[in-house]
């Protein structure tokens, strides 16, 4: 059974950095692409990093940031581990949000993220 599970959600002050990881289980991790979302009350989800299978224990291919976190935020996985991270460092108020681990149609429970001083 595929299964996302999301960590390392918190309080933070802007400018401040968190880093979220997410531990895929159920399916050939290293085969996939895989995605990070954020969604907040009364709006869609949005994606926000999204990085490729390059394939071998390591590997990453092609990343893919939304504008909105471009220099800020980094996507990276690790295959030997089944792991997806998001290191976000320069956060804003507008950060808050609960973050999704994605693959596919198949999204984890959620972290919430909330930068406020």
């Amino acid at each position: 059974q595929l299964k996302l599970v999301e960590s390392g959600g918190g309080v933070v002050q802007p400018g401040g950095s968190l880093r979220l990881s997410c531990e895929a289980s159920g399916f050939t991790f290293r085969n996939y692409a895989m995605s990070w979302y954020r969604q907040v009350p009364g709006k869609e989800r949005e994606l926000v990093a999204e990085i490729y299978s390059g394939g071998g224990s390591g590997g990453a291919g092609t990343i893919k940031y939304a504008d909105s976190v471009k220099g800020r935020f980094t996507i990276s996985r690790d295959n030997a581990k089944n792991m997806v991270y998001l290191q976000m460092n320069g956060l804003k108020p507008e950060d808050t949000a609960v973050y999704y681990c994605n693959r596919g149609s198949w999204f984890g429970q959620g972290t919430q993220v909330t930068v406020s001083s």
